[in-house]
C-alpha cells in the first residue's frame, strides 16, 4: 500500500513539472530593447608611429687620418659650427705648404715668360724677329698663365682637406653614439659614421593610414591640401602608455600609396622642448574626430560571427538578426554604426547571446 502511494506521489510531482514548464515555454522571453538615436560623439583612432628627428645627420670625414681628439660626448646638445672631432692635421699641413710654394714658383714663372714676350713684342713691331718667335713667346706665357691657375687650384684644394680635418656640427642637435675613439683611423669609406647630431627640438612622427580612411577625410576637407589645413591637431601615446602633454599637427601625406599594404604615409611635427620625445623611438598617434549627427547602439547590443558584428531587431514581436558595421568609441562602451541600421529602430539591448534569429521575445521595459 505504501509503494502504490508513492509511485502516486512521483507521478503527480512529473505531471505538475510538465504543466509549469510547458507553460513557461508557451510564453516569450522578456529582454530590455534598445532605440537608435542620433547624437554628436567624439571618437578616437589611434595608429601605431616611429619617431624621428627633424634632422638625424649621419657625420662622416672628408679627408683620411688619425683622429686625434674627441671633443664631445655621446647624448651632448651642441651649436651649429661646434666642433666634435680633429683629424690628424700635420699631412695636410705640408700639403698646404706645398701648394702655397707652387703658387709662387708658377706666379715666378708667369713674370718670365711676361718679360719674354714683351722684348720679343718690341723686336717684332721693329721687324727684328718673325710672327713665329712672337707667337712661341705668346704661348710660352699662356701655358704658364695655366700652371698658375692650376697650382692656385691646388692650394685651395689643399686649404679645404685641411679645414675639414676639424669635424664641425652641421646644425643644432644632439650627439648621438661615437663608435671612435683618439688613434682610431678613419676616411670617407669608413663604415660607421663618426656620429649622428639629430635635431629634436621639433621631431616627425611617421604613421600609416588606409586608403579608405585618407579618402574620407579628403572627401570631408575637399582635398589634401585643405585636409592638411583643417585637420584638427593630433596627439600621441608614448610607448608607455602615457600620453604626450603636447599636440602635433599633420604636416604631410604621402602622394603614392604603399603597394603591399594599401596606406597612406602621413607625418606629423610636435615640439619637444624638455628633449622628451627621442629619434628611433614608438608610439600611438590619435587622431580625434568629432561626429555631429552619429547612431550609437551599446556593445552589449551585439555578438560576433567569423569577424562580423550582429544586432538583434525587433519586428512584430520577433528577434531579427541583422549584420552592421561599427566602429567603437573611446569609453569601449558605445558603437558608432557605419551602416545595417536607421534611426528610430529598436534592436534587443541585452541577452543576444541567448537569442535565436526569428525567436518571439517581448519587450521588457
Amino acid at each position: 500500500m505504501k509503494k502504490q502511494i508513492c509511485v502516486w506521489a512521483v507521478l503527480c510531482s512529473i505531471c505538475l513539472a510538465s504543466c509549469k514548464n510547458g507553460t513557461t515555454e508557451g510564453k516569450p522571453q522578456a529582454y530590455p530593447v534598445f532605440t537608435v538615436g542620433v547624437s554628436p560623439v567624439e571618437t578616437t583612432d589611434d595608429y601605431p608611429a616611429s619617431i624621428r628627428g627633424r634632422q638625424d645627420i649621419e657625420i662622416y670625414p672628408q679627408v683620411s687620418g688619425k683622429i686625434v681628439k674627441v671633443a664631445v660626448t655621446e647624448g651632448e646638445r651642441v651649436r651649429r659650427g661646434q666642433t666634435l672631432f680633429v683629424i690628424d692635421q700635420i699631412p695636410y699641413q705640408a700639403a698646404l705648404q706645398t701648394a702655397l710654394a707652387n703658387v709662387r714658383a708658377a706666379a715666378a714663372s708667369v713674370s718670365t715668360a711676361q718679360l719674354t714676350y714683351d722684348g720679343k713684342k718690341e723686336l717684332f713691331d721693329q721687324r727684328v724677329i718673325s710672327q713665329f718667335e712672337l707667337s712661341t713667346a705668346e704661348n710660352a706665357l699662356l701655358t704658364a698663365k695655366a700652371q698658375q691657375a692650376q697650382a692656385e687650384a691646388q692650394e685651395v684644394n689643399a686649404r679645404n682637406n685641411l679645414s675639414y680635418t676639424v669635424v664641425t656640427s652641421p646644425a643644432d642637435g644632439v650627439v648621438g653614439t661615437i663608435p671612435y675613439r683618439v688613434g682610431a683611423l678613419v676616411s670617407s669609406s669608413s663604415a660607421q659614421p663618426l656620429t649622428t647630431v639629430s635635431d629634436n627640438s621639433v621631431m616627425y612622427v611617421y604613421f600609416s593610414m588606409p586608403e579608405n580612411r585618407l579618402l574620407s577625410l579628403v572627401r570631408r576637407y575637399g582635398s589634401v591640401e585643405e585636409t592638411l589645413k583643417q585637420m584638427p591637431p593630433v596627439g600621441l601615446r608614448l610607448n608607455d602608455g602615457s600620453l604626450y602633454d603636447r599636440y602635433g599637427r599633420v604636416e604631410s601625406i604621402s602622394g603614392v600609396l604603399d603597394m603591399q599594404t594599401g596606406a597612406a604615409s602621413f607625418r606629423a611635427a610636435f615640439p619637444n622642448p624638455a628633449g622628451l620625445l627621442h629619434s628611433g623611438g614608438a608610439g600611438n598617434v590619435l587622431i580625434t574626430e568629432t561626429v555631429d549627427s552619429a547612431l550609437t547602439i551599446p556593445q552589449a547590443a551585439t555578438y560576433e560571427i567569423q569577424d562580423k558584428v550582429f544586432v538583434y531587431r525587433v519586428v512584430h514581436g520577433k528577434a531579427k538578426s541583422a549584420p552592421v558595421e561599427v566602429t567603437p568609441l573611446n569609453d569601449e562602451k558605445l558603437y558608432i554604426v557605419r551602416s545595417g541600421l536607421d534611426a528610430g529602430e529598436t534592436i534587443v539591448a541585452e541577452g543576444v547571446g541567448l537569442l535565436q534569429d526569428g525567436m518571439d521575445i517581448t519587450v521588457k521595459q
